[in-house]
């Protein structure tokens, strides 16, 4: 096997938190999101995982449609349909309504060069 071979298949890996993290939360560490796999504090070591399908917090009121790229929003703790100034974490994978507290998305989407 390769020795330069880190983390296989790359799906978690660890990462120092950028701020305090429940298990679930949305993380953004320079332009790589994920969602924490434990809670951690501001500066610990903290496996996201960057790739796969999860329930994420979404911005009230904001109606997601199915494949719509959603963007991470860090004051919120959410995300929300807007690519202005904001890093792209996923895919919508099904339809969240206004009212809905969170949105399916599927991780580590590739995002088009500008957005």
């Amino acid at each position: 096997m390769a020795r330069n071979i880190v983390h296989m298949p790359g799906d978690v890996i660890t990462v120092t938190a950028p701020a305090d993290r429940t298990a679930g939360q949305g993380v953004l560490v320079g332009t790589l999101f994920g969602v924490a796999m434990h809670d951690a504090t501001n500066g610990s070591p903290l496996d996201i995982l960057v790739n796969g399908v999860v329930d994420i917090a979404k911005a009230a009121g904001v109606a997601v449609t199915a494949g719509a790229r959603v963007f991470w929003v860090p004051a919120s703790n959410a995300v929300n349909t807007t690519a202005t100034s904001q890093m792209n974490a996923g895919v919508a994978i099904q339809a969240a309504a206004p009212g809905d507290a969170t949105v399916r998305i599927k991780l580590g989407a590739v995002t088009p060069s500008g957005t």
